[in-house]
């Protein structure tokens, strides 16, 4: 039980915290879950990585960048972030087109633009302007969209899906075409264009198979059937499996996976980390995780539903189901429910661009939502 004196300090503790927060627009729910989040993954990544203290080390740096970035872009006024929507989305098609022709090739891929100074992706960058630009151009439109607005959406959404798929990333293709795709959704779309729209994809298929790299197509085939490839394209697939199925209810214990620590699951503290969490922490810990992203998406979507204006509310919508859509296309590849595309566990997987991306538009939602009763945007 506390004492008086220590109840009224823990009080001013908290008071002063949330002034604070308030102070610096951000969200201390949404905060505090992302943090849980992020202090689970680099428990699990520690024992992902081999104890390689370096790579740990690195990824705490990454953080780092990354919460600095959420707080600056916090700080932007809503009126402002809607206006460099369309200079953002510009930026990054031009990025993407110099990617097609001077990107640096790496693992046979054509996705870094090296400025010397600086070696990234391009494509990140569309990850919040392709959301964002939609959301731009339904702002002063009424809503449900017209034949029209859906048609100039999806062409703003194509370009950079398309320019990203060819380099080739479908990963990262599909995650932006989804961020653009889901403005369209919470802008109202009429069932009758989801459903011409899901014919249309239907009649994509043959053409898109026919466009496919080989290796994209025995992707496909592997999740099929995995076994038909069991060391080769199936390998992946079938070691993260027998991991997460070894690991029970409660787990192997942390460090004590033998598929994770005697290097049988490849790409385990990047796209396979979750693998490693269903065998050393067991069933119990994935639900953990999963609650926790629960918590997140829930607390996003809350403060998307308080927006005061149709841009802030479809940007903000947008990126709490796309968090939604990197965690459940990490989990279901993962878990051999969907193909392996090459997506990243969200704040848990090693690696900076993309928990430098994610971070970057909760920033964005935090100042879209704490601005709210200030601007008038």
């Amino acid at each position: 039980m506390l004492l008086p004196n220590t109840r009224s300090q823990t009080r001013r503790t908290l008071t002063a915290t949330g002034w604070l927060l308030r102070r610096m627009h951000l969200d201390g729910p949404l905060l505090a879950a992302l943090a849980a989040v992020v202090a689970f993954g680099l428990f699990v990544l520690y024992s992902a990585t081999g104890e390689n203290f370096g790579q740990w080390l690195n990824q705490l740096e990454r953080l780092a960048l990354a919460l600095v970035t959420l707080v600056a872009l916090a700080q932007v006024p809503p009126a402002w972030l809607r206006r460099i929507s369309p200079l953002l989305y510009a930026i990054g098609v031009v990025l993407l087109v110099a990617v097609a022709v001077h990107g640096s090739v790496g693992n046979g891929a054509q996705r870094w633009l090296d400025l010397k100074v600086v070696r990234f992706q391009p494509s990140e960058i569309m990850k919040l302007a392709v959301p964002m630009m939609c959301a731009w151009y339904l702002h002063e439109r009424p809503l449900p969209p017209s034949w029209r607005d859906v048609a100039v959406v999806m062409a703003l959404i194509l370009v950079p899906s398309l320019l990203i798929a060819k380099q080739p990333d479908l990963g990262t293709a599909l995650l932006v075409a989804s961020a653009g795709l889901l403005v369209l959704f919470l802008a109202g779309m009429s069932t009758a264009v989801i459903v011409l729209g899901l014919a249309a994809v239907g009649a994509a298929v043959p053409f898109a198979w026919h466009f496919m790299h080989d290796y994209q197509r025995q992707r496909v085939l592997t999740f099929i059937d995995p076994s038909t490839d069991p060391l080769g394209a199936g390998y992946h697939s079938i070691q993260s499996q027998i991991a997460i199925g070894s690991g029970g209810v409660f787990g192997k214990g942390w460090m004590n996976g033998s598929q994770a620590q005697l290097e049988f699951l490849p790409e385990r503290s990047t796209d396979f980390i979750f693998a490693v969490i269903g065998e050393e922490l067991g069933l119990l810990g994935q639900v953990f995780l999963i609650v926790l992203y629960l918590i997140v998406i829930g607390r996003a979507l809350y403060m998307a539903s308080e927006a005061q204006n149709t841009y802030a509310r479809l940007v903000c919508g947008s990126f709490a189901l796309t968090f939604f859509v990197y965690a459940f296309v990490n989990t279901g590849m993962v878990s051999g429910i969907l193909p392996v595309v090459g997506v990243p566990l969200p704040l848990v997987s090693y690696g900076g661009t993309a928990m430098v991306t994610l971070l970057a538009s909760f920033g964005v939602l935090m100042s879209l939502n704490s601005h709210r009763k200030l601007v008038g945007a």
